[in-house]
């Protein structure tokens, strides 16, 4: 008795040897696509089942599940779901840029492109395009192999008149490798393959002359540079977006086309978690009024035509799927069956070889037929040179063939031809009909020679080929290409309504904010021994900025400031302050408006509040503040100011015309009034307050218990250039303890 030989190895030479093959099996029969065909296998067996059933285009349409019957039961032995759904995908328009499949019935949304019916529910048929595929499948172009079982056979590949894989694109994740293939235009890309069969040394630059970038089936905009796409097809890996298309109606917005495989209600679920967090304030109400004529249609209704739809969507652009990001990466089958990268000079190549030797397959098939047929007519065409001996051969012979052979010195299938013709054959005009039969396949035969010794004429061949293919096929292009496109989220400040705010700083740094312009600062409650230091009226959409007492400033959102309901907190717990410092002003409002700002030694400058806005925690430096000098707190400039008022405190009053002070960004500024730089050391004088003044106002100075009222004409006497002295006031009014500006209402 043989005992069985058993062969031992070592379990991780098993491991690694098992997962090798698993990973060869998944990237080359199920993962990846083939060059030639641009399939995968399972897509390829359902092509080549439908064909087989007769569902060409123009055939009458069959239940779905007799397709995937056949297919899972002689080609390809997995489940019934996974083949329906790959037969799904090729019959859906929103997913294959040329279908492949022409299906009846429920086969998904764009919204929900798996909400399709069961395989029991709907029909289908191969569409036009198909046959590109298909039509030389008979013609000897391809290899084929037994199927799973061995009972039949079934092509290896597709004989592709086209670049399928470049048309449709593809997605699959194999073992340690993806891919992902954009779908592009048949018209570009059969554009490219000519001007590559002309000119094999093409650059990526020349065919980009032709392949524009990637082409889907809806009118969504595709944002990419020409770096990026140079890059894409380039070195065969890179990334795009992809944006929605939109118009304007009235005050809605208007979305008519979604980016490749983005989902309408996902988006509008976006949209609505924003709406409930009142991110989105501007958005009022959504809708989807996509129906079957129109599947695409997402209303977004504005609060009011004053609403910027440009910015409203470029805010949606970027924190929805309305814009969406796509990667590259084309990476397949190559011809000698081994999964690369390709860049689009080297796949167009590559498949124009697997073309050309596809076309010679198919002439050289041909070119047999012709030879055997015309060898079959030379042998009937001896019936009429001698037709009395040939009939007597038959009447008379025990082996007429055997004869016949001999006689007429014909070879066997000849022979069986001349057997097995008909009586009715035997007449004239059959003879002329076999003539010229045989007249016109010389030529043909003539024709195919040529071609087939000539690489010239093969590429002249395909070319014409595909130009036909072209003019059947062609369309324009669906998806247009933006070079740039900015999309950018609301910050919170855009976000929020402009309501009006007064924004209070303590003497002690304490900050806080007052919801409306009509409050009183003064009547607020202090911490202790604090009281108020300055004010400024703003929105809370606005940034605060707080000036210390160095000339740096410090920014904070007024919306993040604390309610003036209670004390506030320290402005130092928000920043990032020298020890030691105080806080002197506050100044809130647009980025264009301008303000006064100044110093107790005299000098100052006029800015715009764009000029102190700081991201930094640890400030900006803004106005240069001599050591022995106070920040004066800023001013901000309104419409009807005209002059401005600097008092010192020995009670000299300046009165000039404000634009005589520069407008700058930063620095030192230009001498307001001329404060004797001795007495200004010796702590004996310095500019305490300034004031703006306008026709429609009045300055008020408060000196103890007693204030007067000056309006511009009554300060004519004081009226003067910048930098001047300026005059005494009046006895009793030369200890001014505050100064501020007084509309007169009737003349504002």
């Amino acid at each position: 008795m043989n005992k069985e030989r058993i062969e031992t190895i070592k379990l991780k030479d098993y491991a690694e040897d098992s997962y090798l093959n698993y990973s060869m099996y998944v990237i080359l029969d199920r993962a990846l696509p083939n060059i030639g065909d641009g399939m995968k296998p399972v897509q390829r067996r359902i092509l080549y089942a439908m064909s087989e059933l007769g569902l060409n285009a123009g055939a009458k349409f069959k239940k779905s599940a007799r397709t995937v019957g056949d297919v899972i039961g002689k080609f390809h032995p997995h489940g019934d779901s996974a083949a329906y759904e790959a037969m799904v995908l090729m019959a859906q328009s929103f997913s294959f840029r040329y279908p492949l499949v022409d299906g009846q019935g429920n086969w998904g949304t764009q919204d929900d492109p798996k909400s399709f019916a069961a395989m029991r529910y709907t029909e289908s048929r191969l569409t036009a395009f198909a046959n590109l595929l298909l039509d030389e499948l008979k013609l000897g172009t391809v290899a084929w192999q037994p199927n799973f079982d061995g009972s039949l056979l079934e092509p290896t590949i597709l004989p592709s008149k086209v670049p399928n894989i470049l048309l449709n694109g593809t997605t699959g994740i194999a073992v340690g490798m993806a891919t992902d293939i954009p779908s592009h235009n048949i018209s570009e890309v059969i554009d490219a393959c000519c001007h590559v069969l002309e000119n094999p040394k093409s650059t990526t630059k020349e065919l980009m002359k032709h392949v524009k970038g990637p082409d889907f089936t809806n009118k969504s905009k595709i944002i990419a540079s020409q770096e990026e796409l140079f890059e894409i097809y380039d070195t065969g890996r890179g990334a795009f977006k992809m944006q929605a298309a939109w118009t304007k109606e009235s005050n809605d917005i208007i979305v008519n086309a979604l980016p490749h495989q983005a989902s309408g209600s996902k988006i509008l679920e976006q949209i609505a978690d924003q709406m409930t967090k009142k991110k989105i304030p501007m958005i009022v109400d959504l809708r989807d009024e996509g129906d079957h004529k129109e599947p695409i249609r997402l209303v977004i209704s504005l609060k009011s035509n004053r609403v910027d739809a440009e910015e409203v969507m470029s805010h949606l652009f970027a924190t929805t799927d309305l814009q969406k990001n796509y990667r590259a990466n084309i990476n397949l089958i190559d011809r000698s069956g081994s999964p690369r990268v390709f860049s689009l000079k080297e796949l167009i190549s590559e498949w124009l070889k697997f073309r050309l030797d596809t076309t010679l397959k198919k002439l050289k098939h041909r070119l047999d037929q012709v030879n055997d047929r015309i060898h079959i007519l030379e042998g009937l065409l001896i019936v009429y040179v001698d037709l009395d001996k040939v009939i007597k051969i038959i009447r008379q012979s025990e082996n007429p063939k055997k004869d016949l052979i001999k006689a007429f010195k014909i070879s066997e299938p000849q022979a069986n031809a001349i057997l097995e013709i008909k009586l009715r054959q035997l007449a004239k005009l059959e003879q002329i009909k076999l003539e010229t039969e045989r007249k016109d396949l010389l030529d043909e035969k003539q024709d195919l020679d040529k071609i087939v010794s000539s690489k010239a004429r093969l590429k002249t061949y395909v070319k014409k080929e595909l130009k036909q293919i072209k003019d059947e096929f062609g369309d324009e292009r669906c998806s247009e290409i933006i070079e740039h496109s900015e999309s950018k989220a609301f910050s919170q400040e855009e976000i929020l309504s402009a309501e009006p705010v007064t924004v209070v700083l303590s003497q002690a740094g304490w900050i806080r904010s007052a919801k409306g312009h009509d409050i009183n600062p003064e009547t607020l409650a202090f911490r202790g021994d604090d009281a108020l230091k300055h004010f400024a009226n703003g929105r809370n959409n606005q940034m605060a900025n707080f000036f210390d007492s160095t000339g740096k400033v410090f920014s904070i959102s007024a919306h993040t400031l604390p309610s003036a309901r209670g004390m506030g907190e320290p402005i130092t717990g928000r920043i990032s302050a020298e020890s030691g410092v105080s806080f002197q002003g506050v100044i809130i409002g647009t980025d264009n408006q301008t303000f006064v700002i100044s110093n107790t030694s005299g000098y100052g400058f006029i800015s715009e509040i764009s000029n102190v806005v700081s991201t930094k925690k640890t400030g900006k430096n803004f106005i240069k503040v001599p050591n022995e000098a106070d920040l004066i707190p800023p001013l901000l400039i309104k419409d009807h100011h005209t002059h401005l008022a600097s008092i010192s405190n020995l009670g000299r009053m300046l009165v000039f015309e404000i634009n005589e002070l520069p407008n700058l960004a930063k620095g030192k500024g230009n001498k307001i009034m001329n404060i004797p730089k001795p007495k200004f050391l010796a702590g004996e004088e310095k500019m305490s307050h300034i004031c703006l003044i306008g026709e429609s106002s009045s300055i008020q100075i408060h000196s103890g218990k007693r204030h007067m009222n000056l309006k511009l004409k009554d300060c004519e006497n004081y009226i003067s250039r910048r930098a001047k002295r300026g005059l005494m006031l009046p006895q009793g009014y030369r200890k001014v303890d505050k100064v501020v500006e007084i509309i007169d209402l009737d003349e504002a």
